[in-house]
């Protein structure tokens, strides 16, 4: 932990230094954000969940994806004590707190954040996370200081579930196998007014059958490039993320130079090509939609943790709008 508490005391000075350069006396207790331009409604679209959706029974039946020569079943996709590993070849040995989890509470880690770390807009990527980091937010979530807002989705039961009865040696097993994973860029970041009308979707959004188009407005339309690929849980599945128009090179400012106070520039702690600096994590290339969930949840306390001190400033004043902009803009970016 030594060298956790001393990367976060040199990316806190950073912090602090820059921020006295825009404002003076941040508030730094949790809970809802009282300042200028901060919204505190829900972005429902970031916290998708709709329990309506039936989904079919699962089949048995062997499926094979492209590039890939292994072969599971939709039984075996729903099984979130196994992690379906489509291309055992790519990532070294996984411990098996990763590939089956351990019964009855605590589901395989690679499940749901998938054997190459990739996650979804769902959940949290965890390829190259730093080991310190993974422990802390492991910590942060036992402890109650990181909790997720939004309805009670069957991702955050899961999480909440597993983390309660995770060992010290499950937790460094698992940070560790993680953070030796590369990053992949996976995610198109599109912007425009209008996008393939949705379809029937519980954790994120897919294209309608029926085709057509529906307005954008002011959110982020995440989607799986290919549905099954996704829910069968292969690493290597794209997706394409729509974005408000103009979101790019708004998101660009903020991200850079902090947008003339609105915030702080993101370089300061997670390094020149946001791609991490010492226990800082990187954000290149991550879900905008996961993104848009963390700016919010710091802004309104549910992440609370000791980290947490170094982003209360940077979400101070930070509108919707400008959360959507540098989600866009970060998610676009090569991890």
């Amino acid at each position: 932990m030594t060298f956790f508490k001393t990367a976060l005391l040199h990316a806190l000075t950073l912090l602090i230094i820059a921020a006295s350069t825009i404002s003076e006396g941040f508030p730094q207790s949790g809970g809802s954000s009282t300042a200028t331009g901060a919204t505190d409604a829900l972005p429902a679209w970031a916290f998708l969940w709709d329990p309506t959706v039936q989904v079919p029974p699962p089949s048995e039946a062997p499926v094979t994806l492209a590039g890939s020569n292994v072969t599971y079943s939709w039984k075996q996709a729903r099984d979130l004590f196994v992690a379906l590993d489509w291309h055992p070849e790519a990532h070294p040995a996984m411990p098996d707190i990763v590939a089956n989890g351990r019964k009855p509470e605590i589901r395989a880690c690679g499940a749901c954040h998938r054997v190459e770390g990739t996650g979804g807009p769902e959940n949290a990527s965890l390829a190259g996370l730093p080991v310190a980091y993974f422990v802390q937010q492991i910590a942060d979530f036992k402890s109650g200081a990181r909790v997720m807002s939004g309805p009670l989705r069957p991702s955050t039961q899961f999480m909440s579930a597993s983390v309660k009865g995770l060992t010290d040696a499950d937790i460094r097993a698992a940070a560790e196998y993680f953070a030796g994973l590369t990053r992949k860029s996976l995610i198109k970041v599109v912007e425009s007014d209008t996008i393939p009308k949705t379809g029937p979707s519980r954790l994120f959004y897919v294209r309608s059958p029926d085709g057509g188009t529906e307005p954008l407005g002011r959110r982020i339309v995440e989607m799986p490039d290919v549905v099954d690929q996704f829910e069968l849980r292969d690493s290597r599945a794209t997706f394409t993320a729509f974005v408000p128009v103009g979101s790019l090179s708004k998101g660009e400012a903020l991200a850079r130079t902090g947008g003339s106070g609105a915030t702080v520039a993101c370089n300061l702690c997670h390094g020149a090509d946001l791609k991490g600096l010492d226990a800082v994590p990187g954000i290149a290339g991550r879900s905008p939609t996961y993104l848009m969930r963390q700016l919010y949840e710091f802004q309104h306390g549910s992440r609370s943790g000791a980290s947490s001190a170094l982003m209360r400033p940077t979400v101070e004043k930070l509108s919707q709008d400008d959360m959507i902009a540098l989600a866009a803009y970060v998610a676009s970016l090569d991890p």
